[in-house]
């Protein structure tokens, strides 16, 4: 109670982060992303994914060629990256100037992270899949995925739905977590804006693979630390789910994490697959794009909407789990 009492009669720039961090994570999985409120205004992310499709139009230009295409990438990205830092610094000076501006930091970041609206995202995925077939499922994990849905059966659609939120619980969760409670909005700002040029420019595709090529690196490092700690707390979340193996996660993680062709994607991915005794990855076609990626794992490749509902008992795990780490710091820290 003393810490919370503090945190109230503290202004923004000495309340305890950790605390900020542990009640926007509460309040994310309990509100999620509110659809009415962003029928009026538009997300963050949203916001940054304007500006990016506006350097996306004006300096990507297919008559450059690959050399000035790859200098106006970088351009993009150091641009939009120190912007980003600017809007978390002066976000963090404003939310110091009023005594409760602790709750504009908290808001900020809990819409920052994705727990609730990745769990719901694939829940609709398995109901759909469970409830109306292969078109269902294709149709709901389309929403998630960027691989071409058409070409997938009810295994492929479990299994994308299933990589999908170990890859994103690593992305959407862990990762923007992390950069917050490092350093705080600037931090957080900064690692939403480089993950969401990867996710939109990053692409191997004619148009990016040059453009694109500064953005995709930098996510690359930025996530090395987050993708492994993701994997962990898979791992052990596992330990709460029915016939679970934390040790299977972890010996599959250690060795498949490399097969993928993310150097951060493979360690969240193989640590699903081993907890759930799954094949995961394997050949995938994204667009004009196959990939004949190895398969994540030793078990089974028809996975099911059972492996779903599973899949989604260990993120709520991994969640909780990732949550009591951050409380116990918090308390730590508070002494």
């Amino acid at each position: 109670m003393s810490n919370f009492a503090n945190l109230l009669a503290l202004p923004a720039h000495a309340a305890d982060r950790m605390i900020v961090l542990v009640l926007a994570l509460c309040l994310d999985a309990l509100i999620g992303d509110p659809p009415a409120l962003y029928a009026i205004i538009p997300h963050p992310v949203m916001l940054i994914g304007r500006a990016i499709a506006l350097f996306d139009r004006r300096l990507n230009r297919e008559t450059r060629g690959p050399r000035a295409r790859r200098v106006r990438g970088i351009v993009t990205l150091v641009v939009l990256g120190l912007s980003a830092i600017a809007i978390g610094v002066a976000l963090s000076a404003l939310a110091a100037t009023f005594p409760l501006g602790w709750i504009l930091e908290m808001l900020i970041v809990a819409v920052m992270v994705a727990q609730r609206s990745l769990y719901d995202h694939v829940l609709r995925v398995q109901l759909a899949l469970q409830r109306e077939g292969v078109a269902g499922g294709r149709a709901a994990v389309s929403q998630i995925v960027g691989r071409d849905p058409d070409v997938l059966d009810g295994f492929g659609v479990a299994r994308a739905g299933i990589e999908s939120l170990a890859e994103n619980f690593s992305d959407g969760i862990v990762a923007p977590v992390f950069f917050y409670a490092i350093a705080g909005l600037p931090g957080l700002l900064l690692y939403k804006t480089v993950n969401t040029l990867d996710s939109m420019i990053g692409h191997k595709s004619s148009r990016y693979l040059a453009f694109g090529w500064a953005s995709a690196r930098f996510d690359d490092l930025l996530n090395l630390i987050p993708a492994r700690l993701a994997g962990l707390l898979i791992a052990l979340g596992s330990t709460f789910v029915s016939r679970g193996r934390p040790d299977r996660a972890l010996r599959i993680m250690w060795r498949d994490a490399g097969k993928h062709r993310s150097p951060n994607a493979g360690w969240p991915e193989a640590a699903m697959a081993g907890a759930l005794d799954l094949a995961l990855s394997g050949p995938r076609r994204y667009g004009e794009l196959v990939v004949d990626d190895p398969w994540l794992g030793d078990g089974r490749a028809r996975a099911t909407p059972s492996d779903m509902r599973r899949a989604l008992m260990v993120f709520i795990a991994a969640c909780l789990i990732q949550l009591l780490i951050l409380a116990a710091l918090a308390l730590l820290k508070g002494r």
